[in-house]
């Protein structure tokens, strides 16, 4: 397993590099004419502006054979601006042509055909997910070094080595209630791709390149590759 740090002198210059790079790496896997490639997305400012540079080269890639999940998603209604897949969905905006059947947004808590509560609604993600293994999963990392919604020293770190989607209670990040998907469903990616930019976000950096196993970001690996995709500030902790 190949694993390299990437570091870049501002948020646009991370957002641009890795939007590139994942255009091309998705249209590389598309050379079989039957794949169908699965991308787990993340959410968060740096995620946004990544989709925004992504929505510019899609044209370089067949994005109706690209199979949409998200890694987390805060568990507020349909229409709540705070929610990942909506805020992905309109960084994409029209420049991606999606195929509805391959777009798996997360339960949301006024979800159809009836509401679900936060256990039943990470139970029919989870079922939806399946066994489904990740090309690629992008996931940033908090100043804490959660990561989806897993939090360090919080029920969802323990829960995460057992289940492959879980409903969050009390999260120490608002809103409280939140799904996410587990260590395992991560782990199993055959890439992982951090995104982080900012001084708040240095030492957390720092410890999850040096696989710290008190944070979540700290041991979650891919199987075949991982990449950190970071700012000059986020690395500042970094070893040269």
């Amino acid at each position: 397993m190949s694993e390299k740090v990437l570091r870049y002198p501002d948020p646009d210059a991370v957002a641009e590099a890795a939007a590139e790079k994942l255009v091309d790496r998705i249209a590389k896997l598309q050379q079989d004419p039957d794949r169908v490639v699965q991308l787990c997305l993340t959410g968060g400012r740096i995620a946004n502006r990544l989709y925004i540079k992504l929505a510019q080269h899609a044209g370089r890639m067949d994005s109706g054979r690209v199979e949409f999940w998200w890694g987390d998603e805060r568990f507020v209604p349909t229409d709540d601006p705070d929610r990942n897949a909506g805020q992905t969905l309109v960084a994409l905006g029209g420049s991606v042509t999606f195929n509805p059947a391959l777009v798996h947004p997360m339960p949301a808590a006024d979800g159809a055909p009836e509401s679900l509560n936060l256990l039943a609604s990470a139970t029919a993600y989870a079922e939806e997910l399946g066994d489904t293994v990740f090309d690629i999963c992008l996931l940033g990392i908090g100043p804490d070094g959660h990561v989806a919604s897993i939090f360090p020293d919080h029920p969802s770190f323990e829960q995460s080595s057992t289940q492959r989607v879980i409903g969050v209670r009390n999260s120490p990040k608002p809103p409280p209630e939140r799904i996410s998907l587990t260590l395992p469903v991560l782990n199993e990616s055959s890439e992982v791709w951090f995104v982080a930019a900012g001084a708040e976000k240095a030492d957390a950096v720092a410890r999850s390149v040096a696989a710290d196993p008190s944070v979540p970001a700290g041991v979650v690996r891919g199987r075949n590759q991982t990449r950190w995709w970071v700012d000059i500030e986020a690395a500042a902790q970094l070893p040269d």
